[in-house]
């Protein structure tokens, strides 16, 4: 079991093999909270609240997941293509 030691600032060193296990590096947030005489440490996405979803946009995306899942996507070359054909077609209609 590794053992940290509290520092001059209060601070604590993690050990390098825990971070890595539970992604952490430096300079990402951490919850810390007190539980009975205990100190839990989590990690903590914050998130600016113009950069979430909202409940219909999440739908969006799951569809889209779902499509991808089942193969149902074409490439970014496949679109590319198509959408020039398909200008190609319009001039020769209005020729």
């Amino acid at each position: 079991m590794p053992i940290s030691r509290l520092g001059q600032r209060r601070q604590v060193v993690i050990p390098k093999d825990i971070c890595e296990e539970i992604g952490i590096r430096e300079g990402d947030f951490l919850e810390v909270v007190r539980v009975k005489n205990t100190v839990i440490i989590r990690p903590k996405k914050l998130v600016d609240a113009e950069d979430t979803l909202t409940p219909e946009e999440e739908a969006i995306v799951r569809e889209g997941e779902a499509q991808i899942r089942r193969g149902e996507y074409v490439t970014l070359e496949q679109l590319e293509h198509d959408m020039e054909r398909n200008t190609r077609e319009k001039r020769r209609k209005t020729i």
